[in-house]
C-alpha cells in the first residue's frame, strides 16, 4: 500500500489569484525608453579645442616666409630577415646629398654601408677620436653627449630610428668627433667609411662635382629658424648706411584641400512611416551616423598621411623620450620647443603612464577646467585624452603639443559652412531617392582638414613606452 505525500507548497499553487499580475499589467503600460546608445562615442577633444577656419572653394593656402632648409629629413630602410639596407633615394635626406639624383651612384653608396649591432651602454663614437664614418640609425635609441661650459658632461640630444650623424665627415676627412654617442637600447646602425665615400666620388664625376659645389656654395643669410634673413641695423651712432631689405615668400606654398568622410544611410519607408513615436527613426539613425562620421573625422585629422597631425609635424619638432616612459622631464622638453603651448593630447593609457611617473617622483599635477570639464594638466597646460593617437604593437605611442589659432600662427581646423543641404557645420545630408524595395537612401558627408601654419605650432614626443 503506497501513500502519496502532497508537496508543502501545493496549497499555494491552488490558491486563487487575488489581484492583477505585473506581467499582465505591463501590457497596458507605456514604457519609458532611452534614445539609442552608442559605445563608440569618445570625448573628441581635438575637434572641440581646434579653432575652425572657413575655407572657400575647398582649398586653404599657407603662405610662409622663404626658408632655407637642407637635409632636415629622416632616412628610411628596408629589411630582409636580419639584414637592413638603406633605401638609396633616401640618402638624399643627408645635407651633403640633397638634390643629387644619380640613381646608380646612390645605389653604390647604399651598398657601401656596413651593418653593425650595439648593445645598451656601448659607445659608437667618442669625443676627440677621428671622425671617419657616416652613421645611419636603422633601429634603437642613442644619447648624444658633449662637454659643458665647466667641463662636465651635458646631454645634447637623443637619436632614434631614421636619424643620422657624421653627415659632414666626407667634407672634413681629418676632423674629430665633438661629441660622444652611446646606445641606450639595442641598436642596428649602418656606417659608411669616409674612404668608401671618397673612392665612389673618384669613380663618379657627378658625385665629385656635387660635393665640390656643396662645399663651395655660400650659405644664404638666415635667422635661427631657417627663414631668409631681414637685414636690420640697430644701436648705431652717426650716419651709417642703413641696409635695405624685403621679406621674401615661399614660391610654392602648401595648399590643403578639404577631405571628406561619407556614408549612405538607408531607412525603409515602412519604418519611417509607422515607427516614429515617441522618437523619430530617421533622426536617431542620422544622429548615430553623424557620431560615427565625427569619430572618423578626428581619426583622420590625427592619422591621415596627407594632413594628419602625427605625420605632418615638422621633423625638427619631434623629440624622443630620454628613458622610454613619459616623464615630467620629457614633457618639459616638449613644451620648451614652442611658445604658448595651449594643449597636450595623448592616448588615455599614455596619460596613465605619465601619472605613474609623476607618482614615482612624488608629483601630483593639478586638474584644470577646459570647456566645463576637469582634466589633468602639466605646467598649466591641459593634458587631453585622445584615443585616436595609435599605440603600436610594442606598446609605444606619442604625445602631441600644440598652439592653436590663426592669430597665434598655430594649428587650425578647416571646414566650409553654407554647403547645400547642410545639417551641421560643414556636414550635409542629401536625399538620394527610394529604390524598388521601398528603401530611402541619404548621403551623409562631412568635409574637413587641418593645417599647421608654422612648424613650431605642433610638436610630438615619439616612441613613448606606456607599459613600463
Amino acid at each position: 500500500m503506497t501513500t502519496s505525500v502532497e508537496p508543502e507548497h501545493s496549497d499555494q499553487q491552488d490558491r486563487s489569484q487575488l489581484s492583477l499580475g505585473t506581467d499582465a499589467a505591463r501590457q497596458l503600460a507605456t514604457t519609458t525608453k532611452s534614445v539609442p546608445q552608442m559605445r563608440g562615442i569618445s570625448s573628441r577633444w581635438l575637434l572641440r579645442v581646434l579653432p575652425w577656419v572657413q575655407v572657400s572653394a575647398g582649398t586653404y593656402r599657407v603662405n610662409r616666409r622663404l626658408s632655407y632648409t637642407v637635409g632636415d629629413g629622416r632616412v628610411e630602410f628596408t629589411s630582409t630577415g636580419t639584414e637592413v639596407r638603406v633605401i638609396p633615394p633616401e640618402l638624399g635626406e643627408l645635407p651633403l646629398l640633397r638634390g643629387f639624383g644619380d640613381s646608380d651612384t646612390l645605389e653604390a653608396l647604399a651598398d657601401g654601408f656596413v651593418q653593425r649591432q650595439y648593445a645598451p651602454g656601448d659607445t659608437l663614437v667618442e669625443a676627440g677620436q677621428p671622425a671617419d664614418q657616416v652613421f645611419l640609425i636603422a633601429h634603437g635609441k642613442l644619447t648624444k653627449t658633449g662637454t659643458g661650459e665647466y667641463g662636465d658632461e651635458t646631454t645634447l640630444g637623443t637619436l632614434a630610428d631614421g636619424d643620422y650623424f657624421g653627415e659632414r665627415v666626407p667634407l672634413e676627412p681629418d676632423g674629430t668627433w665633438h661629441f660622444t654617442v652611446r646606445a641606450l637600447t639595442r641598436c642596428t646602425v649602418l656606417t659608411l667609411p669616409v674612404q668608401t665615400f671618397q673612392e665612389l666620388a673618384d669613380r663618379s664625376p657627378a658625385l665629385r662635382a656635387h660635393v665640390d659645389d656643396f662645399a663651395s656654395r655660400p650659405t644664404p643669410p638666415a635667422n635661427k629658424r631657417g627663414e631668409a634673413d631681414i637685414a636690420i641695423t640697430s644701436g648705431h651712432s652717426g650716419e651709417p648706411a642703413i641696409p635695405g631689405t624685403f621679406v621674401d615668400y615661399e614660391l610654392k606654398p602648401r595648399e590643403y584641400e578639404l577631405s571628406v568622410a561619407q556614408t549612405v544611410l538607408r531607412v525603409h519607408t515602412r519604418v519611417a512611416d509607422l515607427y516614429n513615436e515617441p522618437m523619430n527613426q530617421l533622426e536617431q539613425q542620422l544622429r548615430l551616423t553623424i557620431e560615427a562620421l565625427r569619430e572618423r573625422q578626428e581619426h583622420e585629422m590625427v592619422n591621415n598621411r596627407e594632413f594628419g597631425l602625427l605625420h605632418n609635424a615638422d621633423l625638427g619638432q619631434r623629440i624622443h623620450t630620454r628613458s622610454g616612459p613619459p616623464t615630467p622631464d620629457d614633457l618639459d622638453e616638449l613644451l620648451s620647443r614652442r611658445r604658448k603651448t595651449q594643449f597636450l593630447l595623448a592616448h588615455p593609457r599614455t596619460i596613465a603612464a605619465f601619472g605613474r611617473e609623476c607618482n614615482n617622483r612624488g608629483l601630483y599635477p593639478k586638474n584644470i577646467e577646459v570647456l566645463g570639464s576637469a582634466v589633468r594638466s602639466w605646467r598649466g597646460v591641459p593634458l587631453l585624452p585622445c584615443n585616436k593617437i595609435p599605440i603600436s604593437d610594442t606598446g609605444t605611442s606619442s604625445i602631441l603639443a600644440m598652439r592653436t589659432g590663426e592669430e597665434n600662427q598655430g594649428v587650425v581646423g578647416l571646414h566650409q559652412t553654407g554647403i547645400p543641404d547642410e545639417y551641421q557645420p560643414s556636414l550635409n545630408v542629401r536625399f538620394m531617392g527610394i529604390n524598388e524595395q521601398a528603401v530611402s537612401s541619404y548621403l551623409v558627408s562631412a568635409y574637413y582638414s587641418a593645417a599647421i601654419l608654422v612648424p613650431d605650432a605642433l610638436g610630438v614626443l615619439e616612441d613613448v613606452e606606456i607599459g613600463r
